[in-house]
């Protein structure tokens, strides 16, 4: 904390200077508290005089405390950078910059001198190394960074060492100010945007992490260029645009507009959706946050919170509701399986919308399982309320997000029944950008938290070293981003768009309905007429809850139009072990790829098998629960069991099981399914309980351009009937229609008439 007196020296230099600075950014003004990014000196002030009384902020400080102690102990240690991601030295200079950045808050709070020591002593190892670095040694990214192998963990470092430097700031001298600015941090700031603009003046996480970088140790060293470069871009830059980022999408800067501010503009949905999905979106949070916590701090003029009416905030609700039920977000896109919102930069979201966004009790409960605060403004705030016992259960429900950033390309639906004994994620979106899949209209099912249908995710070991040194390995373009990787149409053996990302980035699906307005029945539809020219795909999923069954299920209605005949494909991507089939099929006497492109050089053809009846089922068997589908065939469908992992040396790939109906020479189809989860086994009692499906079968009853109608038997000789609007899916929109000799009458998208006697 700096003295009343500096304090005051200090903004009268500055106001000087911004009488100045003005005249070139006139819509820009400054502040010189210190600290001042995001702890500030009010918020130390009330850290200090809560200490030992909010007990989920002493937690946390004190392993914060342990965590920088053990560090200072084992001394300083700045390698020589030669590894990719999982490598030694590319692990130290990242925990490098976490500690920095604690040990300058310990600082603050605690105003013991050894902290600001020792991240003095840090920067100062850099600022003598880093004059002579050459670009990093491994040549993978279209970016090298110096310290790491790419320029987004080089941004990483400086994020975070920004915050550090902000803490330390007043404990160094002048001169001490003047050599790390000049050999290390402006340097640093200039090789990420004015020597990378291919990196720099993207729309994409990576580049939001390079804008948060030069603009958060613009704002420490009150330097208006950089802070300007960070929200706007470096103007005039000279790209590649035919370059290649490392997840093969194209390096788009030239008409488009850079910076942060293009960052939140062009990838956020009005909704908070983020194009790239989840996974990324929860990465890239973490520097959207900072970053604007700072400019709200330093440049409130700026009102960044409120811009594009509060989106970086409503990105935290949006985020939040595309998890399952044990807080794991969903893959969509890349993504890793288990990342959730127990993850340090979703303790920053959080905290930071708690503060900033009105107080919204439900977040309190997020915080207090994850279990740990920020040793900030908002951490403090946080904890408080948490002391005080104000929070609420966090809620999620049904809910449609946009895509696209006025929110008219597609979207992704979240259908949820009952305590989450349901939910399922509905992909209707845009590409995604680099780190889209070509995977239209697909789907992954949950109960509780558990897969029931899932999306494979991404192909790589994050900081795994041993596996292509933690990056994306080559299956994750060969298989995961293919469209036969998902629970999706697939014609003629062949990725959506051709499984290129030009033509991909062009397209998006649309949607035709979302109604979660009966409990009965969570419903969504969406067209794409892009994926397949000359093809259009309509596909209606819905989650039912029939009070003449125990629990809810999943309808999936997937209608195909064409003016050719072509092969369909629709895999189920099932999580467990077959129990039984009402079908018979051979096994193959040796495994064999099921194709060579595409995606289906990697599956292994298992079983093959044709219908016996109208409804062909599967019922399967996962951590104690069975599942059965139930799926409407023809005569001439083919059933196929498959399992991932040919064509694959190196054992990249998981070894999970499908279940694909292929139907042959077919223009007008519908593929219409049920998943039912029934019963449950226990290893202990070796009891198997209502281990048999309720639903017997599934008819297409009609189908025309304007409706399209399901019948579902249930064993007992019940049924019930669900009528899709095709055409007109306005909710007030009426209808009348004939289906085997009864009339119907309805207002809105669909009708679902449950419990009808059926014929025996």
């Amino acid at each position: 904390m700096m003295s009343f007196a500096r304090g005051a020296a200090i903004r009268s230099r500055t106001l000087i200077w911004l009488l100045a600075a003005c005249l070139a950014f006139p819509h820009i003004s400054q502040s010189a508290d210190r600290p001042g990014l995001l702890l500030t000196e009010d918020g130390v002030r009330t850290i200090r005089s809560q200490l030992g009384s909010v007990p989920l902020f002493d937690a946390s400080l004190a392993a914060v405390k342990r965590e920088v102690d053990q560090e200072i102990a084992k001394g300083i240690e700045t390698p020589i950078p030669k590894d990719f991601s999982g490598g030694y030295t590319h692990q130290r200079h990242k925990q490098n910059f976490f500690v920095a950045q604690k040990a300058g808050v310990l600082y603050q709070i605690l105003e013991d001198p050894k902290y600001a020591i020792y991240v003095r002593d840090m920067l100062f190892q850099y600022e003598a190394m880093y004059g002579s670095l050459p670009l990093h040694p491994q040549e993978r990214s279209y970016a090298r960074g110096r310290l790491f192998w790419q320029c987004l963990n080089d941004s990483n470092w400086l994020v975070y060492m920004s915050q550090a430097y902000d803490t330390i700031y007043d404990f160094l001298s002048e001169q001490e100010r003047q050599k790390l600015e000049d050999n290390l941090f402006r340097p640093f700031a200039d090789f990420l945007s004015l020597d990378n603009p291919q990196f720099f003046n993207r729309v994409h996480n990576h580049s939001t992490w390079g804008n948060a970088a030069v603009g958060m140790i613009g704002l420490v060293m009150d330097d208006q260029e950089l802070i300007e470069r960070a929200l706007y871009g470096v103007k005039d830059a000279d790209v590649d645009v035919s370059a290649r980022d490392n997840d093969g999408g194209f390096i788009r800067v030239d008409g488009q507009k850079a910076g942060f501010l293009a960052n939140v503009d062009a990838p956020f949905s009005p909704d908070g959706y983020y194009t790239e999905g989840p996974y990324y979106q929860r990465y890239a949070m973490y520097p959207f946050l900072v970053f604007a916590q700072a400019l709200h701090n330093l440049k409130p003029e700026l009102a960044i919170l409120e811009h594009k009416d509060g989106v970086l905030l409503k990105a935290v609700d949006a985020l939040l509701t595309l998890a399952d039920a044990d807080g794991e977000f969903f893959p969509l896109n890349d993504g890793q399986k288990g990342m959730s919102y127990n993850a340090r930069e979703l303790v920053t979201a959080v905290d930071i919308a708690y503060h900033f966004g009105g107080g919204n009790r439900q977040l309190l409960s997020i915080a207090s399982q994850q279990g740990q605060v920020l040793l900030d403004d908002t951490g403090i705030a946080v904890a408080i309320a948490v002391r005080d016992n104000q929070a609420a259960p966090f809620r999620k429900t049904s809910v449609n997000l946009s895509d696209g950033p006025n929110g008219r390309q597609g979207g992704v639906a979240v259908l949820r029944q009952g305590n989450e004994d349901l939910a399922l994620v509905f992909k209707y979106s845009a590409q995604g950008l680099s780190h889209g899949h070509y995977d239209k209209l697909s789907y992954s099912l949950y109960e509780r938290g558990t897969e029931v249908l899932q999306d494979y995710g991404l192909v790589r070991f994050v900081n795994i070293g041993q596996k292509g040194g933690g990056n994306y390995l080559p299956e994750n373009a060969t298989w995961a981003k293919q469209t036969v990787a998902h629970n999706t149409i697939v014609q003629n053996e062949t990725s959506h768009f051709g499984g290129e990302y030009e033509i991909g980035s062009r397209h998006h699906s649309v949607l035709h309905f979302f109604d979660a307005s009966d409990p009965r029945v969570q419903i969504a539809s969406a067209n794409d007429a892009n994926a397949y020219p000359g093809t259009k795909l309509q596909r209606t999923v819905a989650l039912i809850q029939d009070e003449s069954l125990d629990r809810p299920y999943l309808l999936d209605v997937f209608r195909v139009t064409s003016s050719v005949s072509n092969r369909y494909d629709l895999p189920f991507y099932f999580m467990g072990q077959v129990i039984s089939t009402n079908f018979s099929f051979s096994t193959p006497p040796a495994l064999q790829a099921l194709g060579s492109g595409h995606g289906y050089e990697h599956l292994y053809l298992e079983a093959q098998g044709e219908p016996a009846s109208d409804s062909s089922q599967v019922t399967w068997l996962n951590q104690g629960r069975f599942y059965t589908l139930t799926t409407a065939t023809l005569p001439g469908d083919t059933l196929l069991f498959t399992r991932i992992g040919a064509n694959d040396p190196d054992f990249n790939l998981r070894r999970d099981p499908g279940l694909m109906v292929r139907r042959d020479q077919a223009e007008a189809t519908v593929f219409a399914s049920i998943v039912e989860n029934h019963g449950s086994y226990s290893p202990v009692s070796e009891l198997a309980l209502n281990a048999t499906g309720s639903i017997e079968g599934l008819a297409v009853t009609l189908d025309s351009d304007e409706y399209t109608a399901l019948t579902i038997r249930q064993a007992t000789g019940l049924s019930s009937m669900l009528i899709i609007a095709n055409a007109d899916a306005s909710a007030d929109a009426n209808h009348r229609l004939e289906v085997g000799g009864q009339f119907f009458q309805w207002s809105g998208p669909y009708k679902f008439l449950p419990r009808a006697e059926s014929p025996r």
